[in-house]
């Protein structure tokens, strides 16, 4: 095993091959370690986030050195069939580069169990090891668009898109099945230790395929409600995000700034982990029709209540605001800061999407964005806790004019990269572009960032706050929306306690990193018996 540094709470376990990594995958399954919130397996890797307040790195380091890698435990055994049509546009291709026909690529395909792996890159993606076992490189220009139900291939495994999206995969045919349906009690057809056989399902029907519609309804209010007149430019409801379900390939999401959230919940009396409104560079506007009580926290954003009879006041952040039924209220845009939270009372009266009201915009999971219309319900309540008067944002919120500074952990790939990159990347200051969102940061430097390795990353874990470097050498800091798997080595990782800062950061504004110490490989403790050498005869 190779122990390297994802973050001050995430650990990169790097292994020799597939097999290893689902044994050691297993041995967590079957004997947890206290103190690990989270695990997501890939190709030769595991990524394991945890509480260094139940279990220090270097224990946790010791105790996976331990583990027996030599076999696995019994994993689910249920099988899925998978009816293809293969028609795929690279078939032809992908039959050139493993030298056989067309025909032997699908009976080869369809003659063999696969297992599915692990799961990442979208909800209900598997990464389907095994079977014919073929080795297909990715496409060398990826496609902006792959559809929904497309089997594929990439290096040693098979997968099918669970929606449509851009992707690298050498498509070979398409499959009928919902990979992904929130209907469902299980909304991911596939998970990890399932067998999966493939079907040749013969020529595609004359009509084309069914298309499958995920269910959009808004619920009606029944009592006291929000409506939206204008959302601006994004308001979506977040929580502390949905842990979990990485076995499902959904990631935690929730919001970026998660202590203005809890500062906005203590300031109307809720429980601090309650899902707020997420505002995005002001604009949103709303009348109140009932009585209630609101505290706005995050970006320092002008809030103006007018009631209905036309007067006007205007409250601060951090403080509870009380309204009545027939209130107006308006948010400007921030004078520093870029997201908003808007906590409510009591909460809102929204059904939870897998635990959680936060909205992933890369997984199109939970309630989707407010839109002019929408009637938002709310709980009316008159007891329950004390409002606090007390908060305050936990940082000087910054503008586009500023250059923040944010610490950062090296690795877990700072070994991929030139000295030189690893140089740059403290000592140049990178823009925020315009193509930010809640999935990640892109960057813009002067100077773009080199590898000293060329090879193909297989996917692995990637975590919040994670530096990702792309072939462009421009990076992309990944915030709460980002894929729990990706292809492209990571240099570096915002350090946890920056990430409400990054969060908050806008559009031009410039960002120098600060590693807060070198890149390090990390070590069990020499004086143990590791895996490997309990397993020698």
């Amino acid at each position: 095993m190779r122990f390297l540094p994802a973050n001050l709470d995430t650990l990169l376990v790097e292994l020799q091959d597939l097999d290893e990594t689902l044994a050691l995958f297993d041995a967590l399954q079957a004997e947890p370690i206290a103190g690990v919130e989270e695990i997501v397996p890939a190709a030769r890797t595991l990524l394991i986030q945890y509480r260094p307040s139940a279990i220090d790195r270097q224990a946790l380091i010791d105790d996976l050195a331990r583990r027996d890698l030599s076999r696995r435990s019994a994993r689910d055994s249920r099988r899925v069939e998978i009816p293809v049509h293969y028609n795929g546009e690279d078939l032809d291709e992908v039959a050139g580069l493993l030298g056989i026909s067309r025909e032997e690529v699908v009976r080869r395909h369809t003659s063999a169990d696969y297992e599915v792996a692990f799961c990442g890159f979208a909800p209900g993606f598997g990464y389907l090891a095994g079977g014919a076992d073929f080795q297909v490189p990715r496409r060398q220009t990826p496609r902006t668009r792959i559809p929904a139900g497309a089997v594929a291939l990439a290096g040693n495994f098979s997968g099918i898109y669970p929606k449509a999206s851009p992707g690298g995969w050498q498509i070979i045919g398409v499959t009928p099945l919902q990979m992904w349906d929130l209907g469902r009690d299980e909304p991911a057809l596939l998970r990890p230790g399932y067998k999966v056989r493939f079907q040749d399902a013969g020529p595609l029907p004359a009509g084309g395929l069914p298309t499958h519609e995920q269910p959009t309804a808004g619920e009606t209010p029944t009592g006291a409600y929000l409506e939206i007149l204008s959302p601006g430019l994004q308001t979506v409801l977040q929580d502390l995000g949905r842990a979990g379900h990485t076995d499902q390939g959904v990631s935690m999401s929730g919001a970026l700034d998660r202590g203005a959230l809890r500062a906005a919940n203590r300031a109307v009396g809720n429980d601090s982990a309650c899902a707020c409104l997420e505002v995005v560079l002001g604009g949103l506007s709303f009348v109140c029709h009932g009585r209630t009580l609101i505290a706005v926290s995050g970006a320092q954003t002008p809030v103006t209540v007018t009631t209905a009879s036309g007067l006007q006041w205007q409250p601060g952040n951090y403080q509870p605001i009380e309204l009545d039924d027939g209130d107006r209220v308006s948010f400007g845009a921030p004078q520093a800061g870029l997201r908003s939270y808007l906590a409510i009372r009591g909460g809102f009266q929204v059904a939870p999407v897998l635990g959680s009201l936060s909205y992933d915009s890369l997984a199109q999971v939970g309630p989707p964005p407010l839109k002019a219309g929408d009637r938002l319900g709310f709980d009316t309540i008159s007891a329950g806790c004390s409002v606090s008067t007390s908060e305050g944002p936990a940082f000087p919120l910054p503008t586009a004019k500023d250059v923040i500074t944010l610490d950062v952990v090296m690795g877990p790939r700072s070994d991929w990269f030139t000295p030189a990159a690893i140089e740059r990347l403290s000592s140049q200051l990178w823009r925020v572009t315009p193509q930010s969102n809640r999935v990640g940061i892109r960057l813009e430097g002067e100077v773009p960032l080199e590898r000293c390795n060329p090879a193909e990353l297989p996917s692995e874990g990637t975590s919040l706050g994670a530096i990702q470097v792309p072939a462009s050498g421009q990076p992309v800091l990944f915030l709460a929306d980002h894929p729990l798997t990706g292809g492209y080595p990571v240099i570096a990782a915002v350090a946890s306690h920056h990430l409400d800062l990054a969060g908050q950061i806008p559009i031009n504004a410039q960002i120098r990193f600060n590693p807060i110490a070198a890149f390090v490989e990390l070590e069990p403790d020499a004086s143990l018996p590791t895996a490997d050498a309990k397993n020698q005869p």
